[in-house]
């Protein structure tokens, strides 16, 4: 399973998806997600890594078609110590390293609730 999520650095509200696979595909429909909540937004600037799945040609066609939107990459082997890999690493403490899921559907719906605060589910042996 993979995590999509990026982190408004002037509001430090998170915005997070979860996906089966990290393809383009779905690497392009979260980003899609995060246009369409910036609309307002004159430019919007992506911080990532080097990913494979972030360089491909449908990603390069996505670029073209929303010339706001302008990806950042992280130098290659490089250690990326920033806000949301910080958040990245306390799912993984708080959340994955503790926690007892049933189903790959379990798991991810916790991810979510993560991501959104939901305190009504935040305990990780539900």
């Amino acid at each position: 399973m993979s995590l999509y999520a990026a982190l408004d650095v002037k509001t430090a509200k998170l915005q997070g998806k979860t996906a089966k696979r990290h393809t383009s595909d779905e690497f392009i429909a979260f980003v899609s997600d995060l246009v369409k909540s910036a609309r307002w937004a004159k430019e919007i600037h992506i911080v990532l890594d080097n990913l494979s799945a972030h360089k491909t040609t449908a990603v390069q066609q996505f670029l073209a078609d929303h010339p706001k939107v302008r990806f950042h990459f992280t130098p290659t082997y490089s250690s990326w110590l920033n806000q949301v890999e910080v958040w990245f690493a306390k799912i993984q403490r708080d959340l994955l390293a503790r926690g007892i899921f049933t189903s790959v559907a379990d798991l991810s719906r916790k991810i979510r609730n993560a991501v959104t605060g939901d305190t009504a589910s935040k305990s990780t042996k539900q």
